[in-house]
């Protein structure tokens, strides 16, 4: 839909059982558009609400729009999708925000940031407002990990109000249907290089007087598995090629003889070892590929991994081609171990777990790689 031209902000309230706080909410948000002459519309994104939540928002003078599909990501979305302004803001209906203060983001707006996020820990928490576990470890932890994985400029990445473009939402394409909206918005806003900046905002007790929505530890879960599936990068790529470097190089050399490494020597205990940790590496670079591949086609990801670049000169008959070659090297071990098997008391036990393991081991890594090959491929198809 496009935004009407008469209307700058669209303040967007998610709302499920309400009743208590949403009048309150709709009231001061009205009264700050009042003040400061600002043209906007209130938006109540109603989730199914089973108390007066949508009478009493209606009475206050906010637009209702009905969203039957649960979850947090789903009610924003539906009212994002209904917002009219060139501007949206998102806040939490339970009166927990200073909905009579949203000023410094219609600013930092107009200066042409495409998100302004609220701080929650500059603007000040009160007592009773948000739970001890949330705000010295929920919190900064995600928020960190945040900042290290997609390197976004925000120091709270779970603050409930936040305000954006409407060029930008569109542009996010957001996917997710619950609670991980809130990180969905920072992630993408990062990826797609927008001007982001964090505004100081007051953190309010809940006014509804009954427990909130939010479940600390399957939201932040949820919110943890969300920033690693959206950066494979740090959830299988770096430590798989922590693994496969640093296990392949160590099984190779174990594979002709026991090394001395100064206080001792190792041998073919530690090739085994080796060899299984450059396997489990192998497996998880496969992983971060198909991982990457499968976000960009699902639209979860707004842009081309930067690994496509490989797919010029990797396709799937090079794939075949080197998987092909592993394997065979493997199979050729693996005879070589059976024609020997009436002189393994000769050659010693060392050297024949040597043939077979790296036998074994080159055989499984041709065909991981293989298949990797292949669903690849698959997920590379051009859709129509």
């Amino acid at each position: 839909m496009r935004p009407t031209a008469e209307i700058e902000l669209s303040i967007v309230l998610p709302a499920l059982n309400e009743e208590k706080t949403v009048g309150t909410c709709v009231r001061k948000a009205r009264r700050f558009l009042e003040q400061h002459g600002v043209r906007g519309e209130i938006i109540v994104a109603d989730n199914g609400s089973a108390d007066r939540t949508a009478e009493i928002a209606r009475l206050e003078g906010a637009r209702v729009v009905a969203v039957p599909q649960k979850g947090y990501g789903n009610a924003l979305r539906g009212g994002f999708a209904a917002a009219r302004g060139r501007y949206i803001l998102m806040a939490d209906a339970d009166d927990s925000y200073d909905l009579e203060n949203l000023l410094p983001f219609l600013e930092k707006l107009r200066a042409g940031y495409d998100l302004v996020m609220g701080n929650r820990f500059k603007g000040g928490i009160l007592p009773g407002a948000m739970p001890w576990h949330h705000r010295y470890i929920g919190n900064p932890v995600l928020s960190f990990i945040g900042k290290l994985f997609f390197r976004a400029a925000v120091n709270d990445f779970h603050c409930g109000i936040r305000a954006f473009t409407r060029q930008a939402v569109e542009r996010m394409n957001l996917q997710t249907t619950g609670m991980e909206l809130a990180s969905e918005i920072v992630i993408k806003a990062s990826i797609l290089g927008m001007k982001v900046c964090e505004v100081p905002t007051r953190l309010f007790p809940d006014g509804r007087g009954r427990p909130p929505h939010l479940r600390s530890f399957r939201d932040g879960w949820r919110h943890l598995r969300f920033l690693l599936l959206y950066s494979p990068a740090w959830l299988f790529l770096y430590p798989g090629l922590f693994l496969l470097t640093a296990g392949g190089l160590l099984s190779l050399l174990l594979f002709f003889g026991p090394v001395n490494i100064g206080f001792r020597y190792i041998d073919f205990h530690t090739f085994i070892a080796a060899g299984s940790l450059s396997y489990l590496g192998l497996n998880m670079v496969s992983f971060a590929a198909i991982t990457r591949v499968y976000a960009y086609h699902s639209g979860l990801l707004p842009r081309p991994p930067r690994l496509f670049v490989l797919f010029r000169y990797l396709n799937l008959e090079k794939g075949l081609l080197a998987g092909g070659l592993l394997c065979l090297l493997g199979l050729i071990l693996l005879v070589r171990a059976v024609l020997l098997s009436d002189s393994f008391a000769q050659i010693g036990f060392d050297v024949s777990v040597r043939l077979v393991f790296g036998g074994a081991l080159a055989l499984v890594s041709g065909a991981q790689i293989i298949f990797t090959s292949f669903v690849l491929s698959i997920l590379g198809m051009k859709r129509g």
